[in-house]
């Protein structure tokens, strides 16, 4: 089942998300004040926070789940905690839904006939040759140019491959900004079995001094090779976690989403409803949407882990109904949103102006969550891809009043 819509609280019009990976450094401007005025949900400047950049998590902890956690409990009251404490703050009978995508090399170095050098960064495939790609710098890629890619050294063995791989840019994309790359091929050979050889995993931009190895920037349980971005929220979970939320009752289910351009892109319109949304490939398979039904039919909660869920589950339910999909989204979930699914979100801390602080401010209200992350921020928190979690229960939900 194909799909591809957006929603919004109050119009036909969605909006975006948070940062080009070549670019920016993901440090918040000064705050905009406090205010309840629902007008300033939908005002960029309202979502700003400043944050010291000394708080920019550049290596994950080690062990996973040794990371803090900020646990909101309810509308009013928070408490300061670990990941690895998760079992005790879950019920048994509750769902944890989880993204298994896996981030793909997607960033590639080559150069041009003329020996000029370029970086690439895949989005997303177009069909089986060609793929959306954001480009540095643009003015080197005009129509019709070819691009060569060398093999890495630390190239596997095991993979079977030519010392060079080429790309012809074939058309601009004028919504990112990006080009389309049709790349030549092996007879009978995926792009995404060559990627190994040519690209590297991709950390966003603001993590600029890590010694994280690749291992580090994929979940445990990641298996769909797609994304060029990790879904962070679940980079704490650990197997003997895992084996401890079995034990105590807790269940699991899957989805895809291939984080792209929908995820990280910034908002860049004051008015926020104004901004269109990039559309994310995604399955929601029918054994998750049974899953989610009889854990709401016994009295469990669904718990997502990672905004890319929540876009996921959210987006299979825009007819009013969860259903499989398999498909697109251009959801964006900003205050005002009529949740349909999700009960409660395990996530990690976000960039200003970013769409996926606004969807966190849906479930408990922008005022509220700026509170906690100057509260975070004061408490030394490590925010962004590798930094600490959230856990918003359902009793903490503005619609719990």
């Amino acid at each position: 089942m194909e799909s591809r819509h957006h929603q919004s609280p109050t119009s036909d019009r969605p909006f975006t998300p948070e940062l080009n990976p070549i670019e920016g450094d993901g440090r918040g401007e000064v705050p905009d004040s406090a205010t309840t005025n629902p007008h300033s949900d939908r005002s960029l400047s309202a979502y700003d926070y400043e944050l010291p950049p000394e708080r920019i998590a550049q290596n994950p902890v080690v062990p996973r789940d040794h990371s803090r956690l900020l646990v909101v409990e309810s509308p009013k009251d928070h408490a300061h905690q670990q990941f690895r404490d998760l079992p005790d703050l879950l019920q048994p009978g509750d769902l944890l839904v989880l993204n298994n995508t896996r981030v793909i090399p997607a960033r590639l170095y080559g150069r041009k006939s003329t020996g000029a050098p370029v970086e690439v960064l895949l989005l997303e495939p177009d069909d089986d040759r060609t793929w959306l790609a954001l480009v540095k710098p643009g003015k080197r890629f005009k129509l019709g140019v070819q691009i060569l890619f060398s093999r890495l050294d630390s190239t596997p063995p095991a993979i079977d491959c030519p010392d060079f791989l080429s790309a012809t840019v074939t058309a601009t994309h004028p919504e990112t900004g990006g080009r389309f790359l049709q790349f030549d091929l092996p007879d009978g050979r995926d792009l995404l079995d060559l990627l190994p050889a040519y690209g590297r995993i991709p950390l966003p931009p603001y993590i600029s001094a890590s010694q994280a190895s690749d291992g580090q920037y994929q979940t445990v349980y990641a298996e769909q090779p797609g994304s060029v971005a990790a879904p962070t929220a679940g980079l704490h979970f650990t197997e003997e976690l895992f084996a401890r939320l079995d034990a105590k009752g807790i269940q699991r289910a899957f989805v895809t989403l291939n984080v792209g351009v929908g995820t990280f892109r910034p908002v860049e319109v004051e008015d926020v409803t104004a901004h269109q949304m990039h559309a994310e490939s995604l399955e929601v398979p029918a054994s998750t949407v049974e899953a989610i039904r009889r854990t709401k039919a016994a009295g469990g909660r669904v718990i997502a882990v990672g905004t890319t869920v929540v876009r996921s589950l959210e987006g299979a339910a825009v007819s009013g109904e969860l259903q499989p999909l398999r498909g697109q989204t251009d959801l964006f979930i900003y205050p005002g949103y009529q949740w349909r699914v999700v009960d409660g979100l395990i996530t990690n801390f976000h960039l200003p102006r970013s769409s996926l602080l606004m969807l966190v401010s849906a479930l408990i209200g922008r005022v509220r969550l700026l509170e906690l992350y100057r509260e975070a921020i004061a408490a030394r928190y490590r925010f962004y891809s590798f930094g600490d979690a959230m856990l918003i229960l359902p009793s903490a939900r503005i619609d719990s009043l």
